[in-house]
């Protein structure tokens, strides 16, 4: 990985720069498949990196990683440019002072890659309509995360409020292993489900999603309990012929248990945020059960 600094530079600056890079390194700017922005602030940042930089192994992509920084200060803009040389990719810090911390957009759209997605990731703190946030009108897809909020389940139903086809949240995309096992669990005949259970650490974000997802797909009040955590520890929907759960006993495997059969062991590891990320980025187009679920939660909420 080569990396160069840029201080109190420009946009075509810095697409200058990019572009000596890879002529240096013989490594043109081809097969990458999108632009991942990434929305932080100096403390988030490695993190962010790391994870978007995983996510890249499966998704060769550019990324701009903005980070706002003292808006008193006078207007500058810093770069450093990450470029790989065995995989496609690049990695483009944007440290944005002054006036910039506002306008970010006029830096990210000059840097962006012609004729390929857009996708913007706020790690931690999210605009309260990320369609409308001057980097978030840029994409087509928008991921935000509300575990980090102060309030997880209250923010899961702002989403419902501001919902525009190609938002998603974290809090959602964490829930596919648990989908996928529950649905299966329905492969062979158990009966229909008259009521459920979704029990979690108190104030998860994905609980209410699951229950919500859960009632819309079987047709049946299920409801959010605490529980001692971490995360999702169990899910149980009562049947005629008895309860089918699933208990996750640690952060690997849980057991599914279904009437008349004998419990088993599954798989259901909780995931790093790469995974995450690249999960979302598999899928650009918008996601009608994630809006179903997040409206299913506004109401309950508001009730």
């Amino acid at each position: 990985m080569t990396s160069f600094m840029l201080s109190d530079t420009t946009a075509s600056k810095i697409s200058a720069q990019l572009t000596h890079l890879r002529h240096q390194m013989g490594s043109p700017a081809v097969g990458m498949v999108l632009t991942l922005v990434v929305v932080c602030d100096e403390g988030e940042q490695y993190d962010a990196v790391r994870a978007a930089t995983e996510a890249a192994r499966e998704h060769p992509s550019r990324i701009l990683v903005v980070i706002g920084r003292d808006p008193a200060e006078p207007n500058r803009l810093d770069a450093e440019l990450r470029v790989g040389e065995s995989t496609p990719g690049e990695v483009i810090l944007l440290r944005l002072y002054g006036e910039l911390t506002e306008h970010a957009d006029s830096v990210v759209s000059p840097l962006l890659l012609t004729d390929t997605p857009v996708v913007v990731w706020w790690p931690r703190h999210s605009p309260d309509v990320p369609a409308k946030d001057s980097v978030g009108v840029l994409a087509q897809r928008r991921i935000v995360d509300a575990r980090p909020a102060a309030e997880p389940v209250k923010a899961i139903a702002g989403r419902a409020r501001s919902y525009v086809p190609g938002d998603t949240d974290l809090a959602w995309t964490r829930l596919t292993p648990w989908r996928s096992l529950l649905a299966a669990a329905f492969d062979q005949p158990v009966g229909k489900v008259k009521k459920g259970v979704v029990e979690a650490a108190a104030g998860h974000p994905s609980a209410p999603l699951l229950a919500a997802w859960l009632g819309e797909r079987l047709g049946a009040p299920v409801k959010v309990a605490d529980s001692p955590g971490p995360g999702l520890t169990r899910v149980t929907l009562s049947t005629a012929a008895g309860d089918v759960t699933i208990t996750r006993s640690d952060a690997r495997l849980a057991t599914l248990s279904r009437p008349g059969q004998p419990d088993r062991q599954v798989a259901l590891a909780r995931r790093p945020t790469s995974e995450l990320i690249a999960e979302e980025l598999r899928r650009l187009d918008p996601d009608e059960v994630y809006e179903a679920a997040i409206r299913r939660v506004a109401r309950s909420h508001k009730g």
